[in-house]
């Protein structure tokens, strides 16, 4: 093969640091953004909260030093230089954010992580009278529990997590058992959902009314349980219908996974990047000051680099402004771009807005971005885990997004309003006479919304609404 020098074009793309960090702003739900501009403005000493001072506040800023007397090679880059000052001022936000209800700092808006079942149960074996050999046991127990208080393994494999002294054997093991499945909450280490709620019935006063029907109803087939087949439930228990509703109420209020009101999950407040409301006739929104804190550069640091100065000093102050800039001009490109794509959903679902989801109209990441001139991927990330505060509550910027179903006029109606209709139709039905999802495709089609009936099962299904059979009432 004989060797050659050849020459070629190309044009490859090529993400710079800037456009990588504008793309992770972009993205970024407004608890996470100030996170980061938090840590930015403790690693970048030219970066300051732009804040309102305090009237109290006498304290003043060093003074920079004068530049009269400068040679021209070391001109200064702070505050009397057309490339800082433009950066110097704070990010675009409306100066007001009323909300009802008080100050932001009560104690309501922060939360304290609560006690894992583990911890919890482990507790109450540290308060017990169980031996050394017992504690140990319960441990083993305790380890083996999931989530929702269940135990995942066998006693004969626990046995084998426990030694073989020869001191324990699974009579010793299903004691402990028994006496972790009476504390508190009780039917927690139940192998199954069955096995806690026996527990739980168990564990209730020998007089309480219809215990032992309900405890024979756990037993049962839970199929039966269904309204359409209380009947033979009631036949198979061999008691009338005040009896099986009293026993059926007794059951409701037992929990099948003991350990799942336990958890290690911090509540996590939403907080609005924007605000709708209308003014004047007009609908206007408005970006929440804090979901965007205010930043600027630091006149005294930035005048403190000098033009011609190559020592380590200089360069790192130079850098420091450098990304100082590139961060304002992120959140400034951020805070726009949030605003446009914002507007640009009020203005398509402005119905919505006034009248609820039964108006809401179909909407796609494609047709915002036409709408805007932006790419649908930057669409896409604007619109990720960001929240706007509207008259119909807090939602999600997704949940404006919805597909549309062809109607009868050559129009198009969104799939969230035909869940609306749905909601509506299902809560005004009789009870007597549940409305099929063959019934509720009819109405539907009436209206001039054409839709399948498999379609209106699958919107059922994920609002949480049971079947016709399951919902059917006697009168």
């Amino acid at each position: 093969m004989k060797q050659s020098l050849e020459l070629r074009a190309s044009q490859q793309l090529t993400m710079t640091p800037q456009l990588q960090q504008a793309i992770r702003l972009l993205q970024l739900p407004a608890a996470e953004l100030s996170l980061e501009i938090r840590d930015a403005l403790e690693s970048n000493v030219m970066l300051e909260p732009d804040e309102e001072t305090d009237a109290s506040a006498t304290e003043e800023p060093p003074e920079a030093p004068s530049t009269s007397s400068l040679d021209p090679s070391e001109a200064v880059l702070g505050s009397n230089a057309t490339d800082a000052t433009g950066f110097g001022e704070g990010i675009a936000v409306a100066d007001h954010w009323d909300e009802p209800g008080g100050s932001d700092d009560s104690l309501d808006r922060h939360a304290s992580p609560s006690a894992s079942l583990r911890d919890h149960l482990q507790w109450q074996v540290d308060l017990s009278s169980l031996g050394e050999r017992d504690r140990r046991i319960a441990a083993a127990l305790i380890d083996a529990l999931d989530e929702r208080g269940h135990l995942t393994e066998p006693v004969v494999e626990l046995l084998e997590t426990l030694g073989d002294n020869g001191d324990i054997d699974e009579d010793d093991v299903n004691a402990v058992l028994t006496i972790l499945q009476h504390m508190d909450p009780v039917g927690v280490a139940a192998p199954d959902v069955r096995q806690a709620l026996r527990i739980q019935i168990d564990a209730m006063p020998a007089e309480t009314p219809c215990r032992e029907v309900a405890r024979r109803a756990i037993d049962a087939d839970w199929k039966l349980f269904s309204p359409g087949q209380q009947s033979t439930l009631r036949d198979r228990l061999g008691v009338d219908q005040a009896t099986l509703d009293e026993a059926l109420r007794l059951i409701r209020q037992l929990d099948p996974h003991p350990g799942s009101r336990f958890g290690e999950t911090r509540t996590e407040y939403v907080i609005p990047d924007c605000r709708v409301r209308r003014i004047h006739g007009r609908w206007e929104v408005e970006i929440n000051p804090e979901a965007t804190p205010r930043i600027r550069i630091n006149d005294y640091y930035a005048s403190l680099v000098r033009r011609g100065d190559g020592g380590h000093d200089n360069n790192l102050l130079r850098e420091h402004l450098q990304e100082a800039r590139w961060l304002i001009k992120s959140l400034q490109s951020r805070g726009e771009t949030l605003q446009r794509v914002a507007e640009c959903i009020v203005a398509r679902q402005q119905g919505f807005l006034e009248y609820g989801e039964e108006a809401m109209q179909p909407l796609v990441l494609r047709d915002v971005a036409e709408a805007i001139e932006m790419h649908e991927s930057t669409v896409s990330r604007i619109t990720s885990r960001k929240y706007m505060l509207t008259p119909q509550g807090t939602l999600e910027f997704k949940h404006f997004f919805s597909s549309h179903v062809p109607t009868a006029d050559g129009g198009e109606c969104s799939a969230t309003a035909i869940r609306a209709r749905i909601r509506r139709q299902v809560a005004a039905e009789n009870p007597a006479r549940p409305l099929s999802d063959s019934r509720l495709t009819d109405i539907l089609r009436d209206e001039g919304i054409h839709v399948a009936r498999r379609t209106v099962a699958k919107y059922r299904e994920v609002m949480g609404i049971a079947s016709s059979t399951e919902r059917k009432r006697p009168c």
